[in-house]
């Protein structure tokens, strides 16, 4: 069987600033590091993020946020400590209902405002209606989930 990882590249202003986030983060250090580059290889989410000098942040697509889907509320727990010892700010949800499932999450923000959280899912389609299709949907829904 294929083992699969992302990759996640990312233009950010300051490098520095951003692999001590990103360190924080995912509790390692880059794998590679240059003057105008650095790589993350991380194992457990599989992930390859990469940070690329560049611009003013102006250039940047829309991201919305970013996330890890951890296993348990202990793992979200650890993520808010070593947040909190890196000195950074952080918005915690307990037992918030976000797309259709019952989750802890805390958010962090990188030194370019990308947003991320980590969260565990305790339970999954909290909300009594079924599936609907594309079609069906109504042609604006406004949600306030990972907003």
């Amino acid at each position: 069987m294929a083992t699969f990882k992302t990759h996640v590249a990312l233009r950010v202003n300051d490098l520095g600033q951003s692999i001590a986030f990103y360190q924080a983060l995912f509790d390692l250090k880059p794998v590679k590091h240059k003057v105008d580059y650095a790589k993350f290889d991380v194992e457990n989410p599989g992930l390859n993020l990469t940070l690329n000098v560049g611009g003013d942040g102006s250039d940047r697509g829309s991201l919305s946020h970013l996330g890890i889907q951890v296993d348990s509320s202990a793992a979200v727990e650890a993520a808010i400590a070593r947040f909190q010892a890196a000195g950074l700010a952080t918005f915690e949800e307990k037992d918030t209902d976000c797309c259709y499932a019952l989750q802890d999450k805390v958010w962090v923000t990188d030194p370019d405002n990308n947003r991320w959280e980590i969260f565990v899912v305790k339970v999954a389609d909290t909300s009594p209606e079924a599936n609907v299709s594309a079609s069906d949907a109504p042609a604006q829904v406004q949600s306030t989930c990972c907003a």
